[in-house]
């Protein structure tokens, strides 16, 4: 499977006079996080709540800002979380996605609405 991206849009709920940010993301299901770089939480005025530490591809640790809250959109969809600022690229990981109900599709290389619940997200809470 090649890499996938997606156009989503990034805005802070705390904020609502910013303007949102339409992004390029790069969909990675073994990340947990959504993962911005510090530009993008600039932009959108976001506050550091915490520092965590992430393991990073190399597979070394890192201690990296938390921020927040960041609403995502996709599609007609949307969650709340809160992100790592790392990187030089958005990283959309599996806890916003299984929280939007998303899949990817492989052979497509592309990020989709869940088509068994194609209105609205469907969740496991039991």
């Amino acid at each position: 499977m090649g890499l996938v991206y997606s156009n989503i849009e990034l805005s802070n709920p705390v904020k609502p006079d910013m303007q949102p940010l339409q992004v390029k993301c790069l969909v990675d299901t073994g990340s947990t996080y959504l993962c911005i770089p510090s530009h993008i939480a600039t932009q959108l005025g976001l506050k550091e709540l915490e520092t965590r530490e992430a393991t990073l591809a190399n597979g070394h640790s890192q201690s990296v800002p938390y921020v927040g809250p960041i609403r995502i959109t996709f599609e007609n969809r949307n969650c709340f979380v809160g992100a790592l600022v790392l990187g030089d690229e958005v990283l959309l990981g599996a806890v916003p996605m299984e929280d939007m109900d998303l899949i990817v599709q492989p052979k497509l290389l592309k990020l989709s609405v869940n088509p068994d619940s194609p209105n609205i997200a469907r969740g496991h809470v039991k």
